[in-house]
């Protein structure tokens, strides 16, 4: 860090010297724009100077040209700073740092935050400082939160490896790591405090101390008010956010509370139509309000684009374009304590988007660090390729499994069977009874009530745990789709039309060494290894995984008959037991309200 602070200091003393000796001048003047001036949410027409990778000033900037400065017309278009998403998960896209980066960043992106929480559940501390060490490769800036408490509920679900306090220090005080981050292990308030009141004792320990090295916390604080919501911020230390508020009642909540919320806007969970409502309908300052994609597919990512899209959606719920980008910098930059991003200013980098319109928010070019690094939506810059080692490969340790193993058993000719309910574009579920037709002593699926079993097959090596319960509203005719992305410990969730095609999807995915396998009449539909501890591929480019998840989830409503949008994301939050209603993992079917296993056969 020493030699960092000497390599600024260098750099802001250039700068003073190309503002005040009239025979030095800038390096790139961006002239005649209109301003988006994040800290007034005025906008005007001045230049941006820039000399390295930092801003010089903005306004006129005639003086500062010089034969060798490079000058580039924006007339007519927008200067704005480039635009932060705070709260996503690299996994989530099942894309490396660098893939996922060559798509956001000609989308006017510059600065990631990700939570290697997916990534850490399988590989714990290992796997994430593996993460981090291809982000430091990457001329955006990636930075980190990470998780203080894998798995999120120890007896009810098995991760493969272990992350808690006494891991801290070992991965807070690397500087690409920004703080703690969403900490889901005391989202169920009630729950954890009655039945688990060692992971508080542990969470406050691990939040105290990166609180003492400066570092921030992220919250998760979904369907909390009250002295709920009071408690979860008291268990982040001096101030978090919340990426799981839902409706505007919360959000009023929360934002009157302090809370920065993250309103998620992304591939299968979008939330912030309903929670701006607080500031369209209500009035309420935005200062505190922050635009998130949390997880977001590379096919989106390619269509509509990142944060430039959210925001342009938030402008069209009736937002003020201006107000709408500075949820997408200015605001976040605060919240994380970034001093040099986030606004257009004398010393800031120089991380730029140029917008051609505001309305539609199509980018024109980005700037990272003062060099143009893309342009009408394609980069400019090389990103290479990244190759993740061995070590984080294989970590599918489970032998195939036979159809009795997965088989849901129950006495007599009918079951009253527990089902999870879908959500479409929610991570949130319902709970119903069904009763189901039994045949030989195995509980048949049911298209005509479209409930179907659900399985989570432990694979870490760990237990052999099978957990069993049964899903309604994925609208699947049939075969089976399997995939080792299962929030958050990440085991291989199942669900199918019959066992058959399903032992023979997780077996598949056994094979592959983790990803997404789709089995029609015993046969392999599609498939997709993602061979990075089961969550993401190294071995196709952003654009590739874009074609190759867009051509699963066509024969998923073809080949399969699923109609439900983005299949495969939905299938992978069933069994995250930190929002409720009901869930399952490798232990079984979970009531996350009271913190205790069903069977999935009502007695």
């Amino acid at each position: 860090m020493q030699a960092e602070n000497i390599k600024k200091a260098i750099q802001w003393r250039k700068l003073i010297d190309v503002l005040l000796d009239s025979n030095q001048f800038a390096d790139l003047v961006l002239k005649e724009g209109y301003i988006i001036n994040t800290v007034t949410r005025e906008i005007y027409e001045a230049d941006v100077a820039i000399k390295g990778e930092y801003i010089l000033m903005v306004g006129d900037a005639s003086e500062l040209i010089g034969d060798r400065t490079k000058v580039v017309n924006v007339k007519n278009k927008f200067i704005s700073p480039g635009f932060i998403d705070s709260h996503m998960h690299f996994e989530s896209a099942m894309l490396t740092c660098t893939e996922f980066s060559r798509l956001s960043i000609p989308t006017g992106t510059t600065t990631l935050i990700g939570d290697p929480h997916e990534i850490g559940n399988v590989l714990g501390v290992h796997g994430m400082q593996e993460m981090i060490k291809e982000a430091k490769t990457l001329p955006n800036q990636i930075y980190f939160t990470v998780p203080c408490a894998v798995p999120d509920a120890p007896g009810l679900e098995t991760a493969g490896f272990e992350v808690n306090s006494k891991h801290m220090a070992e991965l807070l005080n690397d500087p690409y790591v920004q703080g703690i981050g969403e900490i889901q292990s005391f989202s169920n308030i009630h729950p954890v405090y009655e039945n688990a009141p060692e992971l508080i004792d542990d969470l406050v320990a691990a939040v105290s101390y990166a609180d003492s090295i400066g570092k921030t916390v992220e919250g998760n604080a979904p369907g909390l008010f009250a002295k709920e919501l009071a408690a979860h911020i008291i268990s982040g230390g001096t101030h978090v956010s919340c990426h799981e508020t839902t409706t505007k009642e919360e959000m009023i909540e929360k934002l009157r509370y302090g809370i920065s919320v993250f309103m998620r806007e992304g591939s299968s969970q979008r939330n912030m139509a309903e929670c701006i409502r607080a500031v369209t309908e209500e009035g309420m300052d935005s200062r505190r309000a922050i635009l998130v994609s949390d997880d977001m597919v590379p096919e989106d990512l390619l269509k509509d684009g990142h944060m430039n899209d959210i925001v342009k959606r938030t402008i069209a719920q009736g937002v003020d374009p201006v107000e709408a980008i500075q949820m997408a910098t200015i605001n976040p930059a605060t919240h994380f304590g970034f001093k040099d991003v986030g606004i257009l200013a004398p010393g800031k980098r120089a991380n730029i988007a140029v917008i051609d319109d505001l309305n539609d928010m199509t980018i024109d070019q980005v700037y990272l660090s003062g060099s143009l690094a893309a342009e009408k939506g394609e980069l400019t810059i090389n990103l290479g390729s990244y190759t993740y080692p061995e070590t984080v490969k294989k970590s599918v340790k489970k032998s195939p499994v036979k159809a009795e193993d997965l088989h849901i058993n129950a006495s007599g000719s009918r079951a009253r069977v527990r089902s999870i309910v879908a959500i479409p574009d929610q991570n949130l579920t319902g709970a119903k009874e069904f009763n189901m037709n039994v045949a030989g002593g195995v509980v048949q699926p049911c298209l005509k009530q479209d409930v179907l079993p659900l399985l989570v097959v432990e694979r870490h090596g760990r237990t052999g745990n099978i957990g069993k319960a049964f899903l309604n509203g994925f609208k699947m005719q049939s075969g089976a789709i399997a995939e080792s992305v299962a929030h958050d410990t990440h085991n291989i969730i199942v669900t199918g039309t019959n066992y058959e095609d399903m032992v023979t999807a997780v077996n598949r995915v056994i094979s592959m060494d983790g990803g997404i396998a789709m089995i029609k009449d015993g046969k392999v539909v599609g498939d997709l290894p993602l061979r990075v501890g089961g969550l993401i591929t190294d071995e196709l480019s952003g654009r590739e995984v874009s074609e190759k998840i867009a051509e699963l989830t066509r024969l998923a409503k073809d080949e399969l008959g699923c109609a439900i949008h983005v299949p495969f994301m939905h299938l992978s939050f069933w069994s995250l037991v930190t929002s409720p209603e009901w869930k399952i993992t490798d232990m079984g079917l979970i009531d996350v309200d009271k913190f205790e296993i069903l069977s999935p056969v009502v007695e």
